[in-house]
């Protein structure tokens, strides 16, 4: 029965889009799709997603021990995702892949609406995107396993349907492509608990949460000021290890022995 009950749910996940910056950002701003949107909301919007699946292409060779033919991987493949979208009453979450999609086979600067328009593709770093994530977790929000796609971009959009009969949530489907994922985190904060690409598997949940929690002490107390910060007008604990700096480029710091955060350089007499 614990086995049993204790197995992962479909409906506890995370979408987060981060598009590439620069022109990508600012086609879809003029669109009414905006950062906020993108980072917060149309994520929320997705209603089904896929956690990423991946298989491996491989090659025969026979003839090296009599009898056998031995199978080698030779390459990776990763399938195609697709995503539902709720389409809200501003239509943002549609706009989104329609614009997503446009400004993709928009390389030609023409008019759109203009009877010689032609489609010119944009460079690969313009579209994909290398940050959006699937998080997958459960009720406390400790077990999770997180999903980072790299280059990932909008392949195709399906027609929706809408109808005069009972009505429904519209909702819209995409099918995204994408070089390859990441299992497992991968942010900053993940590498320095040593935690990051789902390390330390052994670790009880217990231990996994009292590192998160030590690394948010750290955070608060910066926050919080208990920290002592350079130009912060408390004292540099380690005035010493500047001082030793100092003197390895050849400055007198004879006058500086009393180093603190606000008068960090006074007393310093070039060499």
């Amino acid at each position: 029965m614990p086995k049993l009950q204790n197995v992962a749910q479909t409906s506890k996940f995370l979408v987060k889009f981060v598009l590439p910056r620069g022109e990508c950002r600012s086609f879809l701003r003029k669109k009414g799709v905006n950062d906020r949107f993108i980072s917060d909301d149309v994520g929320l919007l997705c209603s089904d997603a896929v956690l990423p699946g991946s298989a491996m292409a491989t090659v025969n060779t026979a003839g090296d021990y009599q009898g056998v033919i031995e199978r080698f991987a030779h390459t990776r493949n990763f399938t195609e995702v697709n995503f539902d979208f709720y389409v809200d009453t501003d239509y943002k979450s549609l706009r989104f892949l329609e614009h997503w999609m446009e400004f993709i086979s928009s390389g030609s600067g023409v008019d759109p609406s203009g009877d010689t328009y032609y489609f010119k593709m944009k460079y690969p770093d313009e579209y994909k995107s290398n940050d959006t994530r699937i998080v997958k977790f459960e009720k406390n929000h400790f077990q999770f396993l997180e999903y980072r796609f790299v280059g990932l971009f909008p392949k195709s959009l399906n027609s929706t349907r809408v109808s005069y009969q009972n009505s429904q949530v519209l909702k819209a489907t995409a099918t995204f492509s994408f070089d390859r994922y990441i299992c497992g985190e991968s942010s900053s904060l993940a590498r320095s608990l040593g935690i990051d690409l789902n390390n330390n598997a052994t670790l009880t949940a217990t231990a996994r949460n009292a590192a998160y929690k030590n690394g948010s002490t750290e955070l608060n107390r910066v926050m919080t000021r208990s920290l002592n910060l350079l130009n912060d007008g408390v004292a540099y604990r380690d005035a010493s290890y500047v001082n030793d700096g100092l003197k390895r480029y050849g400055y007198d710091i004879s006058n500086a022995q009393s180093l603190s955060g606000a008068n960090l350089g006074s007393g310093i007499v070039n060499p």
